[in-house]
């Protein structure tokens, strides 16, 4: 027998050095590439990350947040931009001051013209009133009241920027003995409804109930078909639901527009708002301020005698040379005595009279004796009566301490 072949075990292979090569380089060129991309990925989130923040800081600069109903749709303009349009506040560039500051007309670079508001560093009007003028204003949508277009709050300056108005405001034309006779008793009456309209809007018809609380002649703007816009509503005051009046330790007004429930006892409403519309009409009918160097204490005194003695149509502005509508005429010094009356029970809402300016068919009340009236041509002896007439001033108040900060809350409509 022969004998078997022995059995050839195979060899272990041998390990294949090129494939292992290769597994390591891919692994290498992973590790290469993805984390490089990693690493760029979590930089661009960083960044953008941080422009995000940095855009919602922007947003909130100042303690200006976005609020519960709705982002804040204002533009925030940078100081060296309002800079550059005023000429860097140039007194060429000077509109007047107002009651918190100097008012400036600005250009763009895009050639729209502004009106730039600069609150004055010992003005009345602090954060608070910034704040709460840059929330209302930008709430509300209304022909007859000036549009926000933005705000800059950088380096301390407080600054709100408007639409610009071409024709000032109404008292720089209306007490002007050589611009007075260019308002016809049409173009009275067109500013009379306008600024009817927005009040109504600002008590009834806007989402928030608002009570102006300084309307007076200068505080009216005229657009170039003079159309009226009402303007500076830091003082204003907001409301929600049923609540339409408020009681305030401090006493910040105009002489001469302020309802008597204010100066006294610091209570202020919408017919707060109404009582100061009642003084403006009178002026706009005389062409007269509600006080000054007139032979005559104060403007509601002067027009009740005339309307008591049956010569009521005696008090339009002479400058319209008996230029106006004999019915309109009658109709607004009823409406402007209505307004002014002592009880603020007893004066119309705006929306009544909206209505009796627009609706002669309607019966209007017989309005009772104005409030601070005078009999003669003595002092006041409420001190109201001032030649500073027209100056937003805090107004001192004997029963009421006015170092009491108002707190101005924000409340929805139901």
């Amino acid at each position: 027998m022969s004998a078997s072949p022995p059995e050839l075990t195979p060899s272990p292979p041998f390990p294949n050095s090129t494939n292992t090569g290769g597994k390591k380089n891919t692994k290498k060129t992973i590790v290469t590439v993805v984390i490089p991309v990693i690493v760029s990925l979590m930089v661009i989130l960083m960044i953008c990350a941080f422009f995000v923040q940095r855009n919602a800081k922007r947003k909130r600069l100042d303690g200006i947040h976005e609020d519960g109903d709705g982002n804040l749709e204002l533009l925030v303009i940078g100081l060296r931009t309002i800079k550059a349009a005023t000429g860097n506040f140039s007194n060429e560039y000077k509109l007047g001051e107002g009651g918190f500051g100097p008012v400036y007309k600005g250009v763009l670079s895009n050639g729209q013209e502004i009106a730039v508001k600069r609150l004055s560093s010992h003005s009345g009007q602090g954060l608070d009133e910034l704040k709460t003028e840059v929330k209302l204003v930008a709430k509300l949508l209304h022909r007859n009241l000036v549009t926000l277009l933005g705000y800059c709050l950088e380096d301390e300056e407080k600054l709100l920027v408007y639409e610009y108005l071409p024709n000032g405001s109404l008292d720089k034309i209306l007490f002007d003995k050589q611009k007075q006779s260019s308002l016809e008793w049409k173009t009275r009456y067109k500013i009379m409804v306008g600024i009817a309209r927005g009040l109504l809007y600002l008590h009834e018809d806007s989402r928030l109930r608002i009570i102006h609380r300084d309307l007076k002649a200068s505080n009216i703007l005229l657009d170039e078909d003079l159309n009226p816009k009402i303007a500076d509503l830091g003082l204003a005051n907001l409301f929600g639901g049923s609540e339409t009046q408020a009681n305030t330790r401090r006493i910040w007004g105009t002489y001469g527009y302020m309802a008597p429930e204010y100066v006294k006892h610091g209570n202020f409403s919408t017919k707060s708002d109404v009582y100061s519309y009642g003084i403006l009409v009178l002026e706009i009918i005389t062409g007269k301020k509600v006080s000054g160097h007139h032979n005559f204490t104060n403007l509601q005194s002067h027009a009740w005698k005339h309307w008591e003695n049956g010569a009521a149509l005696e008090l339009m502005d002479s400058t319209m040379d008996g230029q106006w509508s004999r019915d309109e005429a009658l109709n607004s010094i009823h409406i402007g005595l209505l307004c002014v009356q002592e009880a603020a029970s007893d004066r119309p809402k705006m929306s009544e009279v909206v209505l009796m300016l627009t609706n002669f068919s309607m019966s209007i009340p017989i309005p009772s004796r104005p409030a601070f009236f005078v009999s003669g041509v003595e002092s006041d002896s409420l001190g109201l009566v001032k030649e500073n007439s027209g100056s937003t001033t805090e107004a001192s108040n004997h029963d009421q301490s006015v170092n009491e900060v108002t707190l101005t809350e924000l409340h929805p409509r139901d």
